[in-house]
């Protein structure tokens, strides 16, 4: 197989799930032993991640019994990127065989019971980017159910049955880079958000337009500005994200070892 032709590498692999590992979480691909990478370098339409703890490679490899390509990074707005550039990866991973993401991300905590270093799953979310990745595509997307019930259940059964607490709730996906000023996260907090972050809405919402099963998946990283006195760092962000990878990988891989 030709190195020059990175599509047919990842449709060979024959995978239809697909892992977007957020900030400070690359390291699960290590822990599950995904194989051979196709740097995202290969794909014109992709841009390379510049934010520290975003690999920018795909890992072909296995979660529990079930093959997987591990996005290892994305790209996000702030860093100067259209709504359309920042979601390639999801469209070529749906070209490439995938009908079922996961999404992960780095997220500070606005609700007072989900602590740092635990985990969320994201029920659903609120868009405040300002933009979508569906501009000048067909319009009118359904995104009543974007996170698959189903596949939430089958999550939280796994977390129980190894002990790992899995909260459940809103995710807000702001455009950043900056983090939020503490009334911005009281009004959060007011609209029903229990995480914040500068990602995954615009990958959830392609990836639905697709027809993709998602399931979403926020590390804790930290309180949001205002709910505790501490100031906030994208370092803190990352320490957390690797410590609790572990965790995910261990969860992942009971969900989908009988798969």
């Amino acid at each position: 197989m030709s190195k020059a032709d990175p599509r047919a590498r990842l449709q060979s692999w024959g995978a239809d799930l697909a892992i977007v590992l957020g900030s400070g979480l690359g390291s699960l691909a290590e822990e599950v032993g995904s194989g051979e990478r196709v740097p995202y370098s290969e794909f014109p339409e992709l841009p390379p991640p510049r934010v520290p703890g975003h690999g920018g490679q795909f890992g072909l490899g296995w979660i529990g019994g079930t093959k997987a390509i591990f996005a290892q990074g994305r790209v996000h707005l702030y860093e100067g990127h259209s709504a359309h550039a920042a979601t390639a990866g999801i469209r070529i991973l749906a070209e490439c065989g995938v009908k079922r993401v996961i999404l992960t991300n780095a997220a500070g905590t606005t609700n007072p019971a989900y602590a740092p270093g635990s985990w969320m799953m994201i029920s659903d979310h609120l868009n405040l980017t300002g933009t979508t990745p569906l501009l000048g595509a067909p319009a009118f997307i359904d995104m009543t159910a974007t996170y698959s019930r189903e596949w939430r259940t089958q999550l939280a059964e796994a977390g129980n049955a190894l002990g790992i607490p899995l909260h459940e709730g809103v995710y807000a996906g702001l455009l950043g880079p900056q983090y939020e000023t503490p009334a911005e996260v009281r009004m959060l907090r007011h609209l029903g958000a229990d995480a914040i972050g500068m990602s995954t809405v615009l990958e959830a919402i392609q990836a639905r337009a697709l027809g993709l099963e998602v399931a979403g998946f926020s590390c804790l990283t930290n309180w949001a500005a205002g709910v505790s006195d501490q100031h906030l760092s994208h370092e803190e962000v990352l320490t957390t994200g690797k410590a609790a990878a572990g965790d995910l990988a261990r969860l992942l891989g009971a969900a989908f070892r009988n798969a």
